[in-house]
């Protein structure tokens, strides 16, 4: 049995398979070709195949040896339900990030969201964040005042974006910006796969003292359509990798890591 893939199935259909290798991209943000194929019992060549069919109906990118989540918006239950595991890791290595008093932007991301879980009544802060979710978490912690931004929700992201979100987050100053991206490139900064999502970010980003990025390591090396922020606006990148991980290697002297 290869680590992260099921012992090998007997043969399913093709709707069958490629409902599994949806699974699999959702929880791994990357599908490997000859592990999986083993895994599903069927030759590499069947697995190109589909991943040829899924990436035609953009629901994956393909790569070299394998495939891609496609970056497209998603909404906050499908985001946190994905790579729990990295979420939390992320959340705990940041958690000493977070001032004990002041206010914090956060923004609609499910691995900010992650963090919020983590306030406890040591935090006397006022959070001011674009998502619903968010909001709601942190309302539930003792000691934390909460604000929603409001403006236009975004559907597809469950976040609140536009003019009103933007004009509301610019009225205040932040301590601190926690924000995670779709994502992240050495040469593009932060990206997003709307520009809606970008200008909230800057917003929050602008009126903050430090932008802490979280983010897991599926986001690395990729870029979606709208870019967010240059490396030089960002003080810190957290993921859940070791920081002397060989694939944060392109972002050393970029920004500091941990």
């Amino acid at each position: 049995m290869r680590p992260g893939y099921p012992d090998r199935m007997p043969p399913m259909l093709s709707t069958e398979r490629r409902a599994r290798l949806l699974e699999i991209l959702a929880r791994d943000g990357s599908i490997r070709l000859d592990p999986v194929a083993e895994a599903l019992g069927v030759s590499a060549m069947t697995v190109r195949r589909d991943l040829d069919d899924l990436e035609r109906e953009g629901l994956l990118r393909r790569v070299r040896g394998g495939a891609v989540a496609a970056i497209v918006p998603q909404g906050f239950g499908v985001r946190m339900a994905a790579r729990g595991g990295a979420k939390s890791e992320i959340a705990r290595k940041a958690l000493d990030l977070l001032p004990h008093g002041g206010a914090v932007a956060m923004d609609a991301s499910s691995t900010v969201g992650a963090l919020v879980a983590q306030l406890d009544a040591s935090h006397e802060l006022l959070v001011v964040t674009n998502s619903y979710d968010n909001l709601r978490t942190a309302q539930g912690r003792a000691g934390v005042d909460a604000v929603l931004v409001g403006g236009r929700l975004e559907l597809r992201t469950d976040s609140f974006v536009g003019a009103v979100a933007c004009q509301t987050a610019a009225s205040l100053h932040y301590d601190r910006f926690f924000t995670s991206a779709a994502a992240l490139d050495p040469d593009f900064g932060t990206s997003e796969a709307t520009i809606d999502e970008t200008q909230i970010k800057r917003v929050f980003a602008d009126h903050a003292d430090e932008t802490i990025v979280l983010a897991d390591s599926t986001k690395l090396g990729r870029h979606a359509t709208a870019r967010a922020l240059a490396w030089e606006e960002v003080a810190l990148l957290v993921t859940e990798l070791d920081p002397t991980d060989e694939r944060l290697d392109p972002f050393r002297g970029l920004v500091d890591i941990r």
